[in-house]
């Protein structure tokens, strides 16, 4: 005689879901055990040191933003000397924006400093490909002996060749102008070699077969180059606008009509003026770095994306 056994059809479900709860609610470790695998991740000694480095950074980063945000915003009741200094102003106060708009133009000022970082910006870009694209896809004479002057121009500071600008500026007659503010820098050479680099990920198949096919320069720099390093190019256009902006020596040296100062040589005449008040010279340099840090908030996804845009399309 034999005998059936009757299991519950449930019961295997039932530890199914007891085994595997356990590992759902399990939650991956950062950070690896001593003895365990997983390499590509640090130790626990190690991710601690890691963000005690990035809070290090952070506070030399946005410390000194900081705090002169909050000596912007302190009144005259307000010790800005004590240490530690107090970022919480107690006697808080806009006057000192106010002060900054009666004393200079800054609406006239800002308007000349975008007009110089929009030029720059374009410039850098439109000959910094042109001159990209040249150097290399190209093949002509002389081109090792271009691609060492351009990167021994890199070797000189830009003080040696102030002067040499300065004279050459004002023979053409653009002293005193905003031209001879944007002239000298509307092609970098640090530009044009980011640039080249992109251009020579550029397989030399497909720029030979567009020439084949009967296509001018315009319609492959149009048609091939630019939407092989367009991801290159928005880095070099952010970085020629942030230095426009923030270029204080040149502009200073060029431009002698305060009616034609750019934002950040306007804003030199406060620290000449209020020296001994530094909450209106603080108000002053967050009037001048507001906007870029505004600009680079917009456009990071840009920057941070470089040349991946810059992919050739198959």
């Amino acid at each position: 005689m034999s005998t059936t056994v009757l299991e519950n059809p449930s019961a295997p479900a039932a530890e199914a879901r007891r085994s595997s709860a356990p590992a759902g609610r399990r939650r991956e470790r950062p950070y690896r055990t001593k003895g365990a695998g997983g390499f590509g991740k640090p130790t626990l000694t190690g991710l601690i040191l890691r963000y005690v480095l990035l809070v290090a950074v952070l506070v030399l980063a946005v410390g000194p933003f900081v705090w002169q945000l909050s000596t912007s915003l302190k009144g005259p009741m307000d010790d800005i000397y004590s240490f530690p200094p107090s970022l919480i102003p107690s006697d808080p106060t806009l006057g000192n924006y106010t002060t900054v708009a009666a004393t200079i133009p800054i609406l006239r000022y800002a308007g000349h400093s975008l007009i110089v970082a929009l030029a720059l910006a374009i410039g850098n870009v439109v000959l910094g490909t042109a001159a990209g694209y040249a150097l290399g896809c190209l093949r002509f004479r002389g081109k090792k002996i271009a691609m060492g002057i351009l990167l021994a121009t890199l070797l000189l500071p830009g003080e040696v060749t102030i002067m040499s600008q300065f004279l050459t500026i004002k023979s053409l007659g653009l002293a005193d102008s905003l031209g001879g503010v944007i002239l000298p820098g509307l092609v970098g050479a640090i530009n044009v070699l980011l640039l080249t680099a992109a251009c020579r990920a550029i397989p030399q198949e497909l720029l030979e077969a567009a020439v084949l096919d009967g296509a001018g320069t315009w319609q492959v720099l149009r048609s091939i180059v630019w939407p092989s390093v367009r991801g290159m190019a928005s880095v070099v256009a952010i970085f020629a606008f942030i230095g426009g902006w923030d270029d204080f020596l040149w502009p200073l040296v060029v431009l002698s009509d305060p009616a034609k100062y750019t934002l950040t040589v306007g804003m030199e005449y406060l620290n000449s003026a209020f020296g001994s008040d530094p909450r209106v010279v603080a108000a002053g340099t967050m009037i001048a770095l507001v906007p870029i840090i505004i600009f680079f908030a917009v456009f990071q996804k840009f920057f941070f994306r470089g040349v991946e845009d810059g992919a050739v399309k198959g």
